[in-house]
């Protein structure tokens, strides 16, 4: 390696470490589980492949090395994804993840400038939309003319779970926008007890109602615990 090789290999690591530190900073800042040091090793490692290509002779090609970055990056954001319930998390940081080998993978190949611009769009996107994507979950959380489907959960007395189902099945069809999806029974370690799971579904935003019917069920004597959550 030549002397002019090895200074433009330092420049484009260091293109790709100061953007990847770019992109980490706002995610650090956000307390996200991949932040900056995962966002800057991302964006540096991709560089040391795409440069390494570059250097070797009769088998370079920086374009098909950058493609099998992009298929081994998928394994580290599958990491950070992370599913609760009905609900998964992460998916932005992943997709940062794979925009940070993306960045990289262009300073490797001796484009920091496209690099910063895409480092630019990055931070734009997590800046600018953030203000968007909160607004429309705000209007989200007070609309009524959506669907929704609740899952409310009965722990009771097992000589009682019979009383228990009765009352969900006439709550529940005394609302016309309301359609109870099945009940069942969930195992536990206690035989005494029953963990009754009634699905719901309502064509319109309902909280109320299922705010009502917790409160009927815990009118009866033998339920124990009693809880709802809307599952998507």
């Amino acid at each position: 390696m030549t002397l002019v090789q090895l200074i433009t290999f330092v420049l484009h690591i260091s293109a790709a470490l100061l953007m990847g530190v770019a992109i980490g900073m706002e995610r650090q800042f956000r307390q996200h589980p991949a932040g900056l040091r995962t966002n800057a090793l991302v964006c540096v490692g991709a560089a040391l492949f795409v440069s390494l290509s570059g250097m070797v002779a009769h088998d370079a090609s920086p374009t098909r090395t950058a493609a099998a970055v992009v298929s081994g990056i998928g394994f580290l954001g599958g990491g950070v994804i992370l599913r609760e319930g009905m609900n998964v998390k992460g998916m932005n940081t992943a997709a940062t993840l794979w925009c940070s080998a993306a960045v990289g993978s262009l300073a490797g190949a001796g484009f920091p400038l496209q690099g910063l611009l895409g480092t630019a769009t990055i931070l734009l996107l997590h800046v600018a939309l953030r203000p968007v994507s909160r607004w429309i979950d705000r209007g989200m959380k007070t609309a009524t003319d959506i669907e929704m489907y609740y899952q409310m959960r009965v722990v009771c007395q097992l000589a009682q779970e019979g009383i228990i189902r009765t009352i969900l099945v006439r709550h529940v069809n005394s609302h016309p926008s309301m359609i109870l999806q099945g009940i069942s029974t969930e195992d536990n370690e206690r035989p005494d007890r029953a963990h009754v799971i009634a699905d719901i579904y309502s064509l319109v935003r309902n909280d109320r109602a299922m705010e009502d019917l917790m409160s009927r069920i815990n009118l009866e004597p033998s339920v124990i615990s009693v809880s709802w959550a809307k599952v998507r």
